[in-house]
């Protein structure tokens, strides 16, 4: 079968089961199963393809009928213009996780700094900053011994194994170090609506990544109270929240003694990150 029909049908085939992103999930399967470009596809569309690649592909698109993410599918996604390996240990990156890097790059550039990353899950987030500041190091640290055995990949696939490290980790039992930068993408939903997430979500991505708890501040809380010990003076605390939780986040980021430096909101208008820094030491 040639590629532009074999893709047709299995985007016809995940349409008739609702999925959205239908041709582009086609695409990037065979894609990724053939180890060419999406690009490759299109000028090749007329190209035989073997059987085994073939029965391989309607596998992957089995898996994606029952709403299993591409991510997980091909077992990477790109984020900070880097393709990170993800598992079901792992949430997905998603670009509104880029914007708490955008906002840290810039009050760290050219600087060393020292970064803790709570609740690393891929380690896109340190990794990404690595990136960027080329001076700094970086702590990672998780409660899942598989998403931290792939946030080690991912550093030594970035070649920042050398100025990263990735520990299996219970925050309320971390005492190590102190840091100029604490970042953390925190489980932020409310229990109550884990229901309403998409079925790519509530049924195949990390739950303990997602449920924060009966106002969905549980482990925002947690980072914050943590942080009083963990910053160096001057430090900053950067956290991405969920939609309309800004107001409450500020208020106990002020009652521990925070102060507000920075925010960044999505495409929606919403607040999404908060970078403070620590006004009052114990």
């Amino acid at each position: 079968m040639i590629i532009q029909n074999t893709i047709n049908q299995a985007s016809n085939l995940l349409k008739n089961y609702n999925i959205v992103s239908h041709e582009l999930d086609s695409e990037i399967i065979l894609s990724n199963i053939m180890e060419v470009s999406r690009e490759f596809l299109i000028i090749n569309n007329k190209m035989n393809i073997s059987q085994n690649v073939l029965k391989k592909y309607l596998l992957a698109i089995k898996r994606r009928v029952n709403n299993e993410p591409v991510a997980y599918i091909t077992g990477k996604k790109e984020f900070w213009s880097e393709e990170f390996l993800v598992n079901k240990s792992t949430l997905v990156p998603r670009p509104e996780t880029e914007l708490i890097i955008y906002k840290i790059i810039n009050f760290f550039r050219n600087k060393s700094i020292n970064i803790l990353d709570i609740g690393t899950g891929s380690g896109c987030i340190l990794l990404s900053i690595l990136k960027e500041l080329k001076y700094s190091r970086g702590i990672g640290i998780d409660i899942s011994a598989e998403a931290i055995k792939i946030a080690k990949q991912n550093s030594e696939r970035l070649n920042l194994n050398y100025k990263s490290k990735f520990l299996k980790f219970d925050l309320n039992k971390y005492n190590i170090g102190k840091y100029d930068l604490i970042v953390s993408n925190p489980p932020y939903i409310p229990s109550k609506d884990m229901k309403n997430l998409s079925k790519d979500i509530i049924n195949h991505e990390p739950k303990s990544a997602l449920d924060g708890g009966v106002d969905g501040l549980d482990l925002i809380k947690k980072i914050i109270y943590k942080s009083n010990y963990l910053l160096k003076r001057k430090g900053l605390l950067g956290i991405e929240i969920g939609n309309g939780q800004y107001e409450q986040t500020a208020f106990i980021l002020k009652k521990n003694g925070f102060r507000e430096i920075g925010k960044e909101h999505d495409y929606n208008g919403n607040v999404r990150c908060i970078i403070s820094t620590k006004v009052n030491f114990y």
